[in-house]
């Protein structure tokens, strides 16, 4: 294990800021190592020389033998999801962490916590604050950056407001959900954990740090519906206390469940970044949280565009029943082997619509056509621009070629009127003796509705598209 003076140890690099932390340190500078439980889980993530050193903040002696030759320790580890009581193992967790770093000689630490400030803290930011100050008291120089609600694809508290916006007809208001906060855009915040280790402090500090907006909880979700197109009705419940509303909320979003719990705890706490010293320390010029929610719904436009689910897509998934949920979209995916190679097969899945049809159930096809055009839709009036060649931006019946990679993929967006958007992708794969098909359909569910039409629709569109692909194998026979 190399003695770098410049080494950078994350921790917390399976997490979700630890692992977007991970990918933009990766394409600087200096020798880059990751303390994980289960380094097995970065593999996919790792690029260059990072090392992954396997261990524990649990585990003193693992730390010791991490902490060699580090000269900045990222420390972005919570127990919050713990059935164990949280607040002891972030207590010992931190203890462990900052005494490692004491006896390696660390230059400094650099700690995500959160904002909030009085003596009446929730459980979580008290624990927060109690963190940073273990850390602080090492006596190795520390940066505590206090953050408000993070907003990003993957930020547990953001995907927990914007859960209740979709499945919810109207968003309940209690008076707590009105309290003061700062939302920061997920890019801000690392923009802040990378600049921080240029930072050469005489003694710990401690920065507020927040988005340009000060607004609250409700104006969240309000902004997220607003994006969405969405109509939200928000109804005032002036009695309902934080404790009575968590298990209504946490039912509301199982997946974050414990997250939830925290968040509405910490609601009767303000969350503003009061001091302005991070202005004067870094040249960052956080977003709004308009801006923040927009390139957060934009960056999984485009991940979603750019994915080839014939590498994601494994066969048990492949018949779940409801499809893959992936936040909030839903995908049903279907492969079928065919005998001709791939550019061959490929050539029968670029004349798709128009005169050619789509392979099955073409009376389905014009049913819905007609349906679409009654509702003011585009209908299959269009056909298409030419019978066996497509480019990017061309229309297939009620369909628009978003991307295309010729002899590979095609990813079609749906412009018919729907409680949501729909992708249709088509991908084919080389194999033995001939190739693999692969259809997958992306549905964004508008709300409540968007999602009681994927679920009742299911076995219908399943079966359509799945005869769709068997009869485009039988065209290439």
């Amino acid at each position: 294990m190399p003695a770098d003076r410049d080494t950078i140890l994350v921790t917390g690099a399976t997490g979700y800021i630890g692992g977007l932390l991970l990918q933009r340190l990766q394409t600087g500078e200096g020798h880059l190592r990751c303390l994980a439980r289960r380094p097995h889980e970065l593999a996919s993530k790792l690029s260059g020389g990072t090392e992954v050193v396997a261990g524990d903040v649990l585990d003193p002696a693992s730390l010791a033998v991490a902490m060699r030759g580090v000269q900045t320790g990222y420390y972005l580890v919570h127990s919050m999801n713990a059935a164990e009581d949280f607040q002891e193992l972030d207590r010992r967790a931190a203890s462990n962490f900052a005494e490692a770093a004491r006896h390696a000689g660390v230059a400094r630490i650099i700690y995500l916590g959160g904002l909030g400030s009085g003596d009446d803290l929730s459980e979580h930011l008290a624990s927060r604050h109690e963190v940073g100050r273990i850390l602080r008291s090492s006596g190795v120089a520390t940066i505590e950056l206090r953050a408000s609600i993070v907003i990003g694809s993957g930020s547990a508290s953001f995907e927990a407001l914007r859960d209740l916006v979709d499945r919810l007809p109207a968003i309940p208001t209690p008076a707590w959900s009105k309290t003061a906060a700062q939302p920061i855009a997920v890019e801000d915040v690392i923009e802040y954990l990378v600049a921080a280790k240029a930072v050469e402090p005489k003694r710990s500090t401690v920065y507020e740090i927040g988005g340009s907006d000060r607004t609250s909880y409700v104006e969240v979700m309000r902004e997220y519906a607003r994006l969405r197109n969405l109509r939200r009705p928000m109804i005032r419940i002036p009695l309902i206390s934080p404790r009575a509303a968590r298990p209504f909320l946490a039912a509301l979003t199982p997946r974050y469940a414990q997250v939830v719990g925290a968040m509405v705890g910490s609601m009767r706490n303000a969350t503003i970044a009061h001091d302005t010293a991070a202005r004067d320390a870094f040249a960052i010029e956080p977003r709004g949280l308009r801006e923040a929610i927009e390139r957060t719904l934009a960056a999984e436009d485009r991940t979603f565009a750019e994915t080839h689910w014939s590498e994601t897509i494994t066969p048990p998934e492949e018949s779940r029943v409801g499809g893959i949920r992936l936040r909030r979209r839903r995908v049903s995916s279907r492969a079928v082997p065919v005998n001709r190679r791939a550019d061959g097969a490929f050539a029968f899945i670029e004349r798709i619509g128009g005169s050619t049809g789509w392979y099955a159930l073409n009376w389905f096809w014009r049913l819905r056509g007609l349906l679409d055009e009654l509702r003011g839709g585009v209908g299959l009036r269009r056909g298409r621009r030419h019978p066996h060649r497509l480019r990017v931006g061309d229309a297939v019946d009620f369909w628009r070629v978003e991307q295309l990679e010729p002899g590979r993929r095609l990813l079609l967006a749906a412009e018919m009127k729907l409680p949501g958007r729909l992708w249709l992708q088509y991908e084919v794969q080389p194999k033995d003796q001939g190739s693999q098909i692969r259809q997958t359909t992306v549905f964004d569910p508008a709300g409540y509705v968007g999602l009681a039409y994927w679920y009742l629709l299911y076995p219908v569109h399943t079966t359509i598209f799945r005869a769709m692909l068997h009869g485009l194998r039988r065209a290439t026979i």
